[in-house]
């Protein structure tokens, strides 16, 4: 399919390019030092992920220890009760760790012993990535250090204890608002001082070349997974695929199974409590170019230019920027990118909870609340939503806040 002059038939091969760049975004914004290191994980990358033996490995660990592939489920009530629309889930939250994060963190820590790496450092929000990490980092006897706001460690409690019975480092971020941002600051200043000993395994499609394309890459076995199980379930593909995006993970990993195909995408942002600049973290939505921790994309800037400030009732979406190929597809215009508010966003959580006995994680709810409204606009047809996460990790927050509706 040719979209806007792209051949996406050929796309995986043209993009990033050699530099890491998707169109004018990515890239590799670091120091020389940084710069190096990130060429010897490029070149890492590219020998290892032609090899059968890592192919194989990965493989056989998806299978055997992570639980792939997760299945699709028909949520039957929801659609009942929004009308003619045909609504299901891609059901990361079943695989182990409980959400999709594990798919690249099991590689990247692949990775980091084909290295000889002996320690990982990585940032986390709502602590599924540092979780996921810390479990590849104990299945393949590597030390671990998980950095994470002040603000995250309180909403995400059941997470932080699940990270230190790992066996994880859990270094407490204090500064700034204490929140992702924040926590990749940190963990990239830890990276920095020793690079030689340890590799960085960024937890989204985000930060320097080659990362937006190595976790792309791991994660695009959900789309893989998700349009062979959508054609043997239905005889036919999704008119639409929905999924969060913070940094955007979980959404390029469904979405590049469907790219070359006449289904429309959705990209769904944080709205938070609405437009106000600090009240949000929806930078496609409302963000221009910049560059931030190591990459071109489009971010939230305040007045000095510098990243913005910003809120989500998820702590993985709270983020002032995207990954350089959302910005991309953005400007394409082959993904469509709108937000949804946290009432909205909560209602989801509680409907899908008690119609279909399912309980999402608060980020992935922000994609069922879109694929519900989208749903009645579509009048018919069927929508294929990645459920990224569970939300055993955001029930004590969500009782807390907005009690039992």
């Amino acid at each position: 399919m040719i979209y806007n002059g792209i051949d996406f038939d050929t796309y995986f091969k043209h993009y990033p390019d050699a530099n890491g760049f998707f169109g004018k975004y990515g890239g590799a914004y670091v120091s020389d030092d940084l710069k190096k290191a990130m060429e010897e994980i490029t070149e890492a990358y590219f020998t290892i992920c032609k090899s059968s033996k890592f192919i194989s490995e990965l493989r056989r660990i998806r299978k055997e220890f992570q639980g792939r592939p997760t299945p699709i489920s028909y949520l039957e009530r929801l659609s009942g009760k929004l009308g003619n629309v045909q609504l299901y889930v891609k059901r990361e939250d079943l695989n182990h760790t409980g959400a999709h994060k594990l798919n690249h963190c099991m590689g990247e820590a692949l990775l980091a012993k084909f290295m000889g790496k002996k320690k990982v450092i990585a940032e986390t929000g709502a602590g599924q990535h540092g979780v996921a990490l810390a479990t590849a980092a104990a299945y393949f006897g590597l030390e671990c250090d998980i950095y994470m706001g002040s603000v995250d460690i309180k909403k995400q409690a059941p997470n932080v204890a699940r990270m230190k019975i790992l066996g994880a480092n859990v270094i407490e971020v204090t500064h700034g608002l204490a929140t992702l941002k924040e926590a990749v600051d940190a963990a990239f200043d830890a990276y920095i001082k020793d690079y030689k000993n340890c590799i960085y395994c960024i937890g989204s499609v985000l930060g320097p070349h080659p990362f937006p394309m190595m976790v792309r890459d791991f994660q695009s076995v959900i789309g893989i997974e998700a349009r062979e199980q959508f054609l043997q379930l239905t005889g036919e593909l999704p008119d639409a695929v929905v999924a969060c995006v913070g940094g955007g993970s979980n959404a390029m990993g469904i979405f590049s199974g469907f790219l070359n195909d006449p289904v429309e995408i959705y990209g769904v942002e944080p709205l938070g409590k609405g437009p106000t600049l600090g009240d949000h973290a929806a930078s496609l939505k409302y963000g221009t170019e910049g560059i931030m921790h190591g990459f071109n994309s489009i971010m939230l800037k305040d007045a000095n230019g510098e990243p913005a400030p910003v809120y989500s009732v998820a702590s993985g979406l709270d983020y002032p920027s995207s990954g350089p190929e959302h910005a991309f597809l953005h400007d394409l215009g082959r993904i469509k990118y709108d937000v949804v508010n946290d009432d909205e966003t909560i209602d989801a959580f509680f409907t899908l909870s008690r119609l279909e006995g399912i309980i999402p994680a608060i980020e992935s709810s922000h994609a069922v609340a879109y694929a519900m409204k989208l749903a009645k606009e579509m009048g018919k047809g069927s929508i294929l939503i990645n459920l990224s996460g569970r939300g055993d990790k955001d029930m004590d927050y969500v009782i807390e806040h907005y009690g039992i509706r």
